[in-house]
């Protein structure tokens, strides 16, 4: 199965909510990947922001070129909710 993006909405800060063809709905930090040519103009908050859903390709993409493929996205979420959920004893 092939995943793809019905809905994007901007939670702050380089944060986003990500809703997934397969039904799951996931929140996505995607500050540690907004380095290079094209992906370093999207730390202008206000360009970030401007997030949308391509209806042809379903995912997610700027303005300026930017975009990052859905699998991408969801695999990241899933690594940062396990990262958030694991608790680091001394």
């Amino acid at each position: 199965m092939f995943l793809h993006i019905l809905e994007v909405g901007y939670c702050g800060n380089y944060r986003l909510e990500c809703n997934f063809t397969n039904g799951e709905m996931l929140l996505v930090d995607l500050q540690s990947e907004l380095y290079g040519e094209v992906f370093a103009p999207l730390l202008d908050k206000e360009l970030f922001a401007k997030v949308r859903v391509n209806p042809h390709t379903q995912t997610i993409e700027w303005e300026n070129g930017a975009d990052f493929a859905p699998e991408f996205l969801y695999e990241l979420a899933q690594q940062q909710l396990y990262q958030s959920k694991t608790i680091i004893t001394p």
